[in-house]
């Protein structure tokens, strides 16, 4: 059963080559094996981790490899046993899932599974993008027609998002800081509003992101390179401090930041990974004392995807608005150099 399938052999695909290069290459299509879906991608959108890997390499992947893995599209051609999708279907998934039988999925710590990161499905730039049986099956979802592909493309971020906040627990009368105003860190904030919490500041760098963050709707915004910032930030919930710090900023100086900055008693959410290797001294009288609460949490679960895909679906997050640019496909190396530049948020990138 097929949809709009090329009658050419070959498609285009990003790939970096290397750290610092990008290149579109001409690749075979691919063809659904037994529980598969070949979807045809109507849009990618960029991401840090994409920017991180861009820089210095991935750890996990062997150069040269296709990457991005933030995509929504049409299912082209279903394999064998599929049952839920049908082509023509617009589809939203996540980029990987767990397998449901190993010891961590046995105890509810399916983002700890091994095969969510060793299966994880790259390739999202490109024309069409083979989508493995075990995320057709479990993280897969019919995209609603009212729903903007590039919103849709958004599922994966918000699911992990929507994890680190279920592990934090805000509560309405609480006053939150988020260190760092790229993408991460206003999904956050909009989420938070969704909530009803009380405050929410955004402090960071760069006038054009702090502008974004006031603009969707941050209470008050702090650029933590003017001077005052500090004493700024401790006027937070009437000198005591925020209840909640969340660091999205990936940066052991924002790490640090964060433990320092949050009132006794209050939990810290250090959701920007750092670096292989990074290491971060803690005051251990501070932490035991002021009885703070660490939490580092990581990728998401199905229940957390499925909650994203809810959140999405409702409209009431306005989380397109953070995808302020768009491209076509084959400018990909120019967006990333305007990534690095930090003069877009997140770009959809259009085949």
């Amino acid at each position: 059963m097929i949809y709009q399938q090329p009658a050419r052999a070959l498609i285009r695909q990003a790939v970096l080559a290397e750290p610092g290069r990008l290149e579109i290459r001409e690749v075979t299509l691919p063809h659904p094996g037994p529980g598969e879906v070949l979807l045809q991608i109507k849009c990618a959108l960029t991401c840090g981790t994409d920017l991180k890997a861009y820089r210095r390499g991935h750890p996990l992947w062997r150069l040269p490899a296709p990457f991005g893995h933030e995509f929504a599209g049409v299912v082209a051609e279903i394999g064998p046993e599929v049952e839920n999708f049908r082509p023509g279907d617009a589809l939203m998934a996540a980029p990987t899932a767990p397998c449901g039988e190993c010891f961590y999925c046995g105890r509810g710590q399916e983002n700890l599974c091994a095969q969510a990161i060793e299966k994880m499905i790259l390739g999202g730039y490109a024309d069409y993008l083979l989508i493995g049986s075990h995320v057709v099956a479990r993280n897969a979802f019919h995209k609603p027609a009212g729903l903007p592909f590039e919103e849709a493309a958004l599922l994966e971020p918000l699911a992990c998002v929507v994890h680190a906040q279920e592990r934090a627990r805000p509560e309405k009368f609480e006053s939150v800081l988020i260190i760092g105003a790229g993408p991460f860190g206003l999904l956050h904030m909009l989420a938070l509003r969704v909530l009803g919490v009380r405050e929410v500041v955004v402090a960071g760098r760069g006038a054009y992101r702090l502008e974004w963050a006031g603009r969707l709707g941050a209470d008050r915004v702090i650029d933590v390179c003017e001077i005052g910032a500090g004493e700024a930030i401790a006027r937070i919930n009437g000198g005591f401090g925020p209840d909640l710090v969340i660091e999205c900023t990936g940066q052991v100086a924002g790490w640090a930041d964060a433990f320092t900055r949050v009132r006794r008693g209050g939990r810290v959410v250090f959701f920007g990974g750092c670096p292989l290797h990074t290491t971060l001294a803690v005051d251990t009288r501070r932490m035991h004392y002021d009885n703070l609460t660490l939490l580092a949490p990581f990728h998401y679960r199905p229940r957390d995807v499925r909650r994203a895909f809810e959140l999405l679906c409702a409209r009431k997050l306005g989380a397109g608005s953070i995808v302020n640019a768009r491209r076509p496909l084959s400018e990909l190396a120019e967006v990333f150099m305007m990534l690095e530049r930090g003069t877009v948020l997140k770009c959809a990138m259009i085949p």
